[in-house]
């Protein structure tokens, strides 16, 4: 078995003396491991960091095989992003977070995604936005996507404000009013206005989606948040202001 794919790298972890298992997102074949041969080497460790983008063959004897990685450095980021503690925090972040997809299962809009998201990691203005974009695209990857199209109550599609808890569907203004306190916060980036999000709307974001992912996601298999994703929000916060 064989196959040659682009993919970021997510983890590495040392396996013995002079080898390295690592962990891509790849654009056709999904959240892969592989053993890379002399991946502990002074050569290959600085390619085979978090966040870098590389070309890597796969080759295995079968299938269901860990199997081993040939790979090339595409685009090293790593360095850069090692700079800025909100991009540190953020590369842990989608990791753990990808960690929730099925291993081998291609997914090649959340990679897309990442991809855009690695570029401008240590760009808060930037990265905050794409983030929670990203965390609605895992949610609706993985099953769970929100509504935001139009009010669940009236149907209509405008002055969309809220989000019901419930259904994950978006609510008007007006047809939420009465229950506006039960009600989670829809931001106006999500909204489709494409002015540059507030801070509060990053944060009303962020809760939007950690309460879908805890509710849907992580609580049914016994997991949390991971540990990095407060400090990441909090070092956004910071590097904007």
């Amino acid at each position: 078995m064989e196959w040659s794919d682009e993919g970021i790298v997510l983890g590495v972890r040392r396996h013995g003396e002079a080898h390295a298992l690592v962990e891509l997102m790849t654009a056709a074949h999904g959240r892969h491991l592989g053993l890379v041969r002399g991946g502990a080497s002074h050569k290959m460790r600085p390619i085979l960091q978090p966040g870098n983008g590389v070309r890597a063959v796969w080759r295995a004897r079968l299938d269901e095989h860990l199997g081993y990685y040939a790979i090339e450095g595409t685009r090293l980021r790593a360095e850069r992003l090692m700079r800025s503690a909100a991009a540190s925090y953020g590369i842990q972040t989608l990791a753990a977070l990808l960690r929730l997809l099925p291993e081998r299962d291609p997914h090649e809009e959340i990679y897309r995604a990442l991809a855009a998201i690695a570029d401008h990691l240590d760009e808060p203005g930037l990265a905050s936005g794409l983030i929670v974009r990203f965390e609605l695209a895992l949610l609706a990857e993985l099953g769970f996507g929100l509504d935001l199209s139009h009010c669940a109550a009236s149907g209509e599609e405008s002055e969309l404000v809220y989000v019901s808890p419930k259904s994950g569907r978006a609510v008007s203004s007006k047809a939420g009013e009465p229950w506006k306190e039960r009600l989670l916060s829809l931001p106006a980036f999500l909204r489709g206005d494409d002015k540059r999000p507030s801070p509060g709307d990053i944060a009303a974001g962020f809760a939007l989606t950690e309460f879908f992912l805890a509710r849907r996601v992580l609580e049914p298999r016994g997991l949390a948040l991971p540990e990095a994703r407060a400090s990441l929000i909090a070092a956004l916060a910071r590097e904007a202001a």
